[in-house]
C-alpha cells in the first residue's frame, strides 16, 4: 500500500494541475465574450496577458505525464487517464488561443461596428453561453467521472454550427447594403469562425473523457 502513495499522489496533482488550466480557460472564454460585446479594451489585453499562463500548463502537464508514464509505466483505465489528460491539456491550449485570438479582434478593429440589432441577429452572445456551458459541463463530467451528458454536451456542437452557417448568410445580406463595412464584416466571419471551432474542440475533449471512462473511441464516429 505504501508503494502505491506517491504514484497516487502524482496522479492526483496531475489531475489537479489540469483543473486549474481548465477553470483558466473557462475564465479566459467568459473574459473574451465581455470583451468582445461590451468592447473593453482593458480586458483584452489582460485576455492577451495570461494567455502564457495556459501555455505554461500545458508544458508541465505534458512533462509531468511523460515522466509518470516512464516511471510507472501505468496500465488499462490509469494509462487511459494519462494519456486523456494529455490530449485534454492539449485541446485546452487550443481554446486559449481562440480565446485570445477573440481579444486581438476587440484591439486592432478599426472602429467600425455593426449595429447592435446585427450583433443579435448573428447570434454571437448564446454562441458564447453555449461554448461556455460545453466546457463547464464537460469539466464536471471529468470530475464525477460519469459520462451521461456526454451525449448532450455533443448535441450543443451541432447548435454552435447551426449559428456559424446561419451567420454566414446574415452577414452576406447585411455587407450587401453596406458596403462601407465589408473590412469588419470579413474580420467578424473569422471571429465567428473561431467559436465555431472552440465547440469542435470542446467534443474533442468529451471523446477523450469517454475514452478514459468507458474505455471507447467516439473519433470519426467510432
Amino acid at each position: 500500500m505504501k508503494l502505491l502513495e506517491p504514484i497516487e499522489n502524482e496522479l492526483n496533482s496531475l489531475k489537479e494541475d489540469v483543473n486549474d488550466m481548465w477553470k483558466l480557460v473557462i475564465s479566459q472564454l467568459e473574459k473574451a465574450k465581455q470583451s468582445f460585446l461590451s468592447n473593453d479594451l482593458d480586458l483584452a489585453r489582460e485576455i492577451i496577458s495570461r494567455e502564457k499562463r495556459i501555455d505554461v500548463f500545458e508544458l508541465k502537464i505534458e512533462s509531468d505525464a511523460e515522466n509518470y508514464i516512464a516511471l510507472y509505466n501505468p496500465k488499462a483505465v490509469d494509462l487511459r487517464l494519462i494519456l486523456s489528460l494529455i490530449r485534454i491539456s492539449s485541446t485546452l491550449e487550443r481554446i486559449g488561443d481562440f480565446a485570445e485570438g477573440i481579444a486581438r479582434h476587440v484591439i486592432e478593429d478599426d472602429g467600425k461596428k455593426l449595429s447592435p440589432q446585427v450583433i443579435e441577429e448573428l447570434k454571437i452572445a448564446p454562441m458564447f453561453d453555449i461554448l461556455l456551458t460545453m466546457l463547464t459541463s464537460s469539466f464536471s463530467a471529468l470530475e464525477s467521472e460519469n459520462t451521461k451528458i456526454s451525449g448532450k454536451i455533443l448535441a450543443m456542437d451541432d447548435d454552435v454550427d447551426t449559428i456559424y452557417y446561419n451567420s454566414v448568410d446574415i452577414l452576406t445580406a447585411h455587407l450587401q447594403t453596406n458596403p462601407d463595412l465589408i473590412r469588419y464584416g470579413l474580420k467578424l466571419c473569422l471571429l465567428i469562425r473561431k467559436l465555431e471551432r472552440i465547440g469542435d474542440h470542446c467534443s474533442n475533449i468529451v471523446e477523450d473523457i469517454v475514452f478514459y471512462i468507458d474505455a471507447k473511441v467516439l473519433k470519426h464516429g467510432g
